[in-house]
């Protein structure tokens, strides 16, 4: 079947494309996209592509972070600023998808991927995105929950607020090809303090749900709480809960929900 491929100077036109043709899907590192018409998607007949810089443009300079839905992976490592999100950006894939796959993209990506966007999860990012009834910005926590139905939406940019420190931010991803395999399991925690309190805990969930979760039983844990062991127990213990993997060839539903407690104990702890 033939594939179309259009390519716009601004995002309004692309989006307005996307919008307008159920078939057309968006073509930004084509991690995703490329092997699904290598593989033979016949739902597919138009490649959108948008040259607009905004979509690669990042701004790091303030309080909060805004990454363009077509930045790289390979260009979040080479940022200084990012560096707390050289982790999340190193576990995807080997050099030549890091080259290629963008943050855009990597909302999209099915389990046992996306392990980037569990990163942004737990940031509370925005998503702003262009679509046929014009742009808006969507909590990335919404976003994730009808990511199925977004295929007429262009997204732009991804943003949210830096971590007021390294200790603030955690990443974690447990797979069995290290460090470019699918993930058995990917968890992420923000934990902002006051005084020596958590205030606004975030913690999310990778390959535990059809797509990026957050662990509201083990946020509720951690709130207004000192980072102590008996809190870390109390967190890692409710994480399974509201959680629903699935079986795949990495590992089964049995063994993630055994094992994520486990793993939130160490992220929450520091441990390696």
């Amino acid at each position: 079947m033939p594939v179309t491929v259009k390519t716009f100077t601004s995002t309004h036109d692309a989006a307005a494309a996307l919008s307008s043709d159920r078939s057309a899907r968006y073509l930004g590192g084509g991690t995703l996209v490329m092997r699904a018409l290598n593989e033979g998607d016949i739902s597919i007949s138009t490649i959108v592509r948008a040259s607009d810089h905004a979509m690669t443009r990042i701004d790091a300079s303030g309080s909060r972070i805004t990454l363009g839905a077509g930045v790289t992976f390979a260009r979040i490592l080479a940022e200084r600023e990012l560096g707390f999100l050289h982790g999340p950006a190193r576990s995807i894939g080997g050099p030549a998808v890091r080259n290629m796959g963008t943050v855009g993209g990597n909302l999209f990506a099915p389990v046992p991927y996306g392990d980037f966007t569990v990163a942004m999860l737990a940031l509370d990012a925005v998503v702003s995105v262009q679509g046929g009834l014009g742009g808006r910005e969507i909590p990335i926590d919404e976003f994730l929950q009808s990511r199925d139905r977004q295929t007429g939406v262009l997204v732009l940019a991804i943003s949210f607020a830096k971590p007021g420190s390294a200790e603030a931010f955690r990443y974690r991803k447990i797979a069995r090809i290290k460090p470019k395999g699918g993930a058995v399991i990917t968890l992420a925690a923000h934990l902002p303090v006051n005084g020596s309190r958590i205030v606004g805990a975030r913690v999310a969930l990778g390959s535990m749900a059809p797509t990026p979760i957050r662990a509201r039983a083990a946020e509720r844990a951690l709130e207004g709480r000192a980072l102590d062991t008996s809190t870390i127990k109390a967190a890692a213990a409710a994480a399974v809960e509201g959680t629903s993997p699935s079986d795949n060839a990495l590992a089964s539903a049995w063994y993630r929900r055994e094992i994520v407690g486990v793993h939130v104990r160490r992220l929450l702890s520091g441990q390696e």
